[in-house]
Order: structure tokens, then C-alpha cells, then sequence
């Protein structure tokens, strides 16, 4: 066994509401048609963070992030409320990454002023298409006119770290509209981009009633051409689906290089560290937002009372569990973040490895721990050699 320390924390804050559900999402989130709790909603977050306060042990939080649903439902005097009790309860590290889930026709200039204002330094803007008939296909409650807006309005807000989320492989989508897509972001200037083929999960509208989506060669073709269009435009890919010509997601990269992170609200999961006890585990809280809100009790063995199940990483579990994240990553992880996050030696990672190093899947630097570009393009059948 090797030394377990403790790596950098960071919070995740799911608010579960959204004006309207997509047929494609998967996500924990619920159409609402009355007003949204959302004084009491916070006040349960509070609580539910105390409750986990100690499980920081000692550190500040690197990064914190708004999910969803759909967060710029709430005010910003309700995202200010938490953060202010977020940074007295645990702390803040100096240059903390803030960032909050928009979705356009959700919010008002004035709405996005005061997010910048209460702490919030980066947005995430769900656009997924700038094309009218896509936004329609796709179920959202915005239209290409909302789309642009919205950006406009972050940018007058005085935000200058902007990621635009951006899907593709969309129903009837063609090469050429899913090029002008990228083609209006870029006009934009972002600093991120997050870039991801439509999927069809189960529990989806989609999943029951699918809808006709590209073919398979024309969803390569898109995936080349897109990623060659923002390589040419100055943007790096250090993740799968991720683009950046400014920061990087400090947040989702504390993901990738399995780190840990509190998860409060309905059905958020978290993950910690504990290395006196030589023990990772994951925690996942109530997930329907009345049960949360109804001040829930939870099984004996869990100290939080909206804490709805908890799941230790076994030894047999962490390598899986580590290159699932790392591997996302263009560039991988550096070694010894196997060892001290998982507690593990390298050898815990052959025979396996070695097998993947052979088929050129894997980098054969003792560096780095990293998928080669061939390796991403079946990552797949890279994991798939830990989990048989």
C-alpha cells in the first residue's frame, strides 16, 4: 500500500428545478410549476453543508459549482446566502473558481450583474444550439435570439471566464449546422467550450419515443470537423468533450484528477478522503426535492440527515474508479496522483496496463498516467479492461 493524502476539495450545490424538462436529460431535475422554495431550499443546503463541514478536515475549497435544474432560477441573493455561509463554515482558497448553470430565457441583466457581484466568477450557459428548429427538436425553452442574448448579457455582466455549452449529433443534424454552431460561439470569443454528442439515456423522454439522429459516418464527420474548427480557432482539448483558450475548468478537472468534493442538495453525490482511516468513499443525498426539503432522516450509520446512502471505494474498486476520471483527460494525470489518492502502488494497475501499452492505447510513460489519442478514441474498450 502506498501513503493516502488528501487532495484538493472542492463543493458542488444542485438546485433541481427547471422551467421545463428535456427529453434528453437524465439529470436529477424537476419540472416546477409553482414557486420555486426558495428560502427554505437554501436554508436546507445550509444545513446540510454543516452537517459536512467536517469532512473538509482542514481545507478550503479550490472550487464550487452551481448544477442542475437549472440554478439562475434562483436569485442572486439566494446563490450570495450560501456562499457567504460556504466560505465562514469551511473557507475559501484565493483565487476559488465559482461557477453557476444558466440557461438562457432564465434570467435579466440586472439578474447577472448581481451574480457577479455576490461571488460568482464563471458561468456555464447552456446553449446547445444557436439554430432555431435544434432548440425546438431538443425541447428547450429558449430560442436563437435567447441564445445570443444570453451571451451578450454575461458578457455586459462583467464576466470574462464564459464557457458555452454546445451539443452536436442533434436530430436531422447536418455537418454544416453543426459547424455554424461552433462557427456563432467562436463569434463570442469564449474562454471555454464544452462540446458533446447527444446520447439517448434511459429514464428519457428520447430513451422511449427516439428521435432520428445522424448517421454514424456523418457523426464522425462532425466530430472531426468541430474539433479541427476549434483547434483552428485557438482552443486546446483537455478533456473528451472539453475546450479551453482561456482557464480550464478548475472545478471538473478536480473531477478528473480524483479529487475530492462535498455534494449538497437533492441527489448530489460527493466524494472524501479520509486517510487516517485509510478510507474513500462516496455520499449521495435524498434525492426528491420534497423528501430533502421535509428535513429527512437518514440511516443510522450516516451522521447528515439528508444523506440518503454512502459507498466505500474498495481496493478492488480504485483503479476502475481512478482512470475513469484521469483518463477523460488529454494530457492524463502525473503518476504519483495514483498513489496519493487511492492509497494504491502502480503495479496495481498491471497486468492490464502493460496489455494496453502493447495495443498503443495507453501512453508507456512511467510519468504520466494518460490515454494516447487513439486510446480516447475507444476509451471504451480501454476501461472495459478493468471492469471484466
Amino acid at each position: 500500500m502506498s501513503l493516502l493524502t488528501l487532495p484538493p476539495l472542492s463543493l458542488y450545490i444542485h438546485i433541481p428545478w427547471c422551467v421545463r424538462k428535456c427529453p434528453y436529460c437524465d439529470f436529477n431535475s424537476h419540472q416546477s410549476d409553482t414557486e420555486l422554495p426558495e428560502a427554505e431550499y437554501i436554508d436546507a443546503l445550509i444545513q446540510d453543508l454543516d452537517a459536512d463541514a467536517a469532512l473538509a478536515q482542514g481545507r478550503k475549497l479550490t472550487s464550487i459549482f452551481f448544477g442542475g435544474g437549472t440554478p439562475s432560477l434562483f436569485s442572486a441573493h439566494a446563490i450570495g446566502r450560501i456562499l457567504d455561509h460556504a466560505e465562514r463554515r469551511i473557507g475559501f482558497e484565493p483565487d476559488i473558481e465559482i461557477t453557476l448553470e444558466a440557461n438562457p430565457g432564465t434570467f435579466e441583466q440586472a439578474r447577472f450583474t448581481d451574480y457577479r457581484r455576490t461571488g460568482v466568477n464563471r458561468l456555464s450557459i447552456g446553449i446547445q444550439s444557436f439554430a432555431d428548429d435544434q432548440l425546438a427538436a431538443l425541447g428547450r425553452i429558449h430560442d436563437s435570439q435567447a441564445a445570443l442574448k444570453a451571451v451578450d448579457t454575461a458578457r455586459r455582466a462583467g464576466f470574462d471566464n464564459l464557457n458555452l455549452d454546445l451539443m452536436h449529433g442533434l436530430p436531422g443534424q447536418s455537418l454544416d449546422a453543426a459547424m455554424a454552431d461552433i462557427d456563432t460561439a467562436l463569434s463570442f470569443n469564449p474562454e471555454h467550450v464544452s462540446w458533446y454528442q447527444l446520447t439517448i439515456e434511459p429514464n428519457t423522454v428520447f430513451y422511449n419515443k427516439p428521435p432520428t439522429l445522424p448517421i454514424e459516418d456523418t457523426l464522425a464527420d462532425i466530430q472531426d470537423a468541430g474539433h479541427e474548427r476549434l483547434t483552428a480557432a485557438g482552443f486546446s482539448r483537455y478533456e473528451v468533450s472539453a475546450y479551453a483558450r482561456g482557464p480550464q475548468a478548475r472545478h471538473n478537472l478536480n473531477y478528473w484528477q480524483f479529487g475530492d468534493y462535498l455534494g449538497i442538495g437533492a441527489g448530489a453525490h460527493g466524494k472524501i478522503t479520509q486517510p487516517e482511516q485509510r478510507l474513500i468513499f462516496r455520499q449521495w443525498k435524498t434525492r426528491q426535492p420534497e423528501r430533502y426539503l421535509a428535513a429527512p432522516s437518514s440511516p443510522a450509520r450516516l451522521a447528515n440527515p439528508y444523506a440518503a446512502g454512502r459507498e466505500e471505494l474498495t481496493k478492488g474498486m480504485l483503479p476502475l474508479e481512478f482512470l475513469l476520471n484521469a483518463l477523460r483527460l488529454s494530457d492524463g494525470c502525473p503518476s504519483d496522483y495514483f498513489a496519493s489518492r487511492t492509497g494504491l502502488l502502480l503495479s496495481a494497475l498491471e497486468p492490464e496496463w502493460q496489455q494496453l501499452r502493447e495495443r498503443e492505447l495507453v501512453t508507456p510513460s512511467h510519468q504520466r498516467i494518460a490515454a494516447t489519442a487513439l486510446g480516447q478514441r475507444f476509451l471504451n474498450d480501454v476501461l472495459g479492461t478493468y471492469s471484466d
